[in-house]
C-alpha cells in the first residue's frame, strides 16, 4: 500500500517541529534502550506497524535482547525488566490510554521513586512524542516494509 500524502513536503514546518522534538528526546537523560522500549510499547498499544518495525530494529542495533523485545507486551510478568523500567512502561501505558487510565497519583509517586522531576517531564514528553508519531504514521498510511 502506498503512503497517502507526502506530509514532509506538504507540511515541512510542522514536520521540522516534530523532528526538533525528536532531537530533544534523544538528548535527555533517559536511557537509550529504555527510550526504545517505551516507543515500542506505545506503538504496540496503538497498532503502529511502521513504528514497531523501526524501533525494534533500532533497539536490536543498541544491543537490546530478543527476549526483552518479544516479551514487552507482557512486561508485568517478566523478571528481566528492572523496577525502574517497569514503572516507565506502566506510565507509557497510562499516558497512551489516558482517556481510559489517566495517570493516578500512586503511579506518579512510584515513577518519582526512580526518576527526578526533570526525568518525569522527559518521560512524559517522550511518551507523547511517540504517540504523536504513531498517530501521524497511521493517519498517513505508513506501513512496515
Amino acid at each position: 500500500m502506498e503512503q497517502r500524502i507526502d506530509y514532509y513536503n506538504i507540511a515541512p514546518d510542522a514536520m521540522q517541529i516534530m523532528m526538533e522534538m525528536e532531537k530533544y528526546t534523544k538528548k535527555n537523560g533517559i536511557d537509550r534502550k529504555l527510550r526504545e522500549l517505551i516507543k515500542i510499547r506505545a506503538s504496540q498499544i496503538n497498532g503502529c506497524a511502521f513504528c514497531l518495525n523501526m524501533h525494534t530494529a533500532d533497539a536490536k542495533k543498541m544491543g537490546e535482547t530478543e527476549q526483552r523485545l518479544f516479551c514487552l507486551s507482557a512486561w508485568r510478568e517478566c523478571t528481566f525488566y528492572s523496577e525502574e523500567e517497569k514503572v516507565a512502561l506502566e506510565l507509557t501505558e497510562h499516558i497512551t490510554l489516558v482517556s481510559e487510565m489517566r495517570v493516578p497519583d500512586d503511579l506518579y509517586k512510584r515513577v518519582r521513586n526512580y526518576y527526578t522531576e526533570k526525568e518525569y517531564v522527559d518521560l512524559v514528553i517522550l511518551i507523547n512524542q511517540i504517540n504523536s508519531w504513531n498517530r501521524i504514521s497511521i493517519a498517513m498510511g505508513n506501513f512496515a516494509e
